[in-house]
């Protein structure tokens, strides 16, 4: 079987408070999810989203079920988001081919039976990374590219923190039951990904850190404003945030991520910021 799962239970403020570095790292960090030849995902216990890759390199891919879904079909009652972070690849919904290059988005409705996934040249493969969350009713698939997503540039160079935001599945431009997705470009010379930190307690989210190179890193900052704890990641790594917790980052050089949601609205904006003075 291609498809490998392992499970992340749900941890409250109060415990986590008491964690250290590794426990920090046990609970929150999903590393190792771009394999050759397989779909590596995480089934997390915050609104049940399962975060996930896939390096199809040999051949075709197929996302098949797993058990903690009991269900015949991975999207019987699931959305599922994909974002390229590397070459041009494919994917095939129900017979129908979506090409995605660097950077473009796929939307898959609840209610598909078959997403296989395949890169266009072994030697230079896709990496596909997935988002997925529960879905009551099934929306039609849609791909997303750069050009079609809704973007917004923020920040400054004096603040260290100008960076592009492309918002490719957020209400305007696919119609979804509560899986958002985007990704966020930071500036040369710019290494905060987020700042003002914020947190919202309506909906989880998931940071992949992807574009640094391999020598730097990214000390993710997450937990309650009031007493915050830090991760470091490396490329192509992903911390889970709990609804309590704030999420926010800063590189040791520019980089990008991916942000992915879900919860209990669609509203982007429905954020509780925390000012850098707020933070302890």
């Amino acid at each position: 079987m291609s498809v490998e799962y392992t499970t992340k239970y749900a941890v409250g403020p109060n415990e986590g408070k008491q964690f250290d570095t590794a426990q920090l790292r046990d609970a929150f960090l999903m590393e190792g999810l771009f394999q050759e030849d397989k779909i590596k995902l995480v089934y997390t216990h915050y609104d049940r989203y399962i975060v996930g890759g896939v390096v199809p390199t040999a051949g075709s891919v197929t996302l098949d079920s797993i058990d903690p879904l009991k269900a015949e079909y991975f999207l019987d009652r699931r959305e599922l988001g994909i974002i390229n972070i590397g070459e041009t690849g494919k994917v095939t919904v129900d017979g129908e081919v979506f090409e995605l290059n660097n950077k473009e988005a796929l939307y898959v409705g609840a209610g598909a039976k078959s997403v296989v996934f395949s890169s266009n040249a072994t030697a230079t493969p896709a990496r596909f990374y997935l988002n997925s969350a529960p879905a009551h009713t099934s929306y039609p698939n849609k791909k997303v590219g750069m050009a079609d997503a809704n973007v917004l540039n923020l920040g400054s160079v004096e603040t260290s923190n100008e960076r592009t935001i492309y918002q490719l599945m957020i209400n305007g431009v696919v119609d979804t039951c509560q899986l958002q997705m985007g990704l966020t470009v930071l500036k040369p010379g710019s290494v905060w990904n987020t700042m003002p930190a914020h947190q919202h307690d309506r909906r989880m989210e998931a940071y992949l850190y992807f574009d640094l190179a391999e020598d730097q890193a990214v000390s993710h900052f997450m937990g309650d404003p009031k007493e915050t704890r830090h991760i470091w990641t490396a490329n192509e790594q992903c911390v889970v945030s709990p609804p309590w917790s704030i999420h926010s980052g800063c590189g040791t050089s520019n980089y990008a991520f991916i942000w992915g949601m879900a919860g209990e609205n669609l509203d982007y904006t429905d954020m509780d910021h925390y000012g850098p003075s707020e933070l302890r």
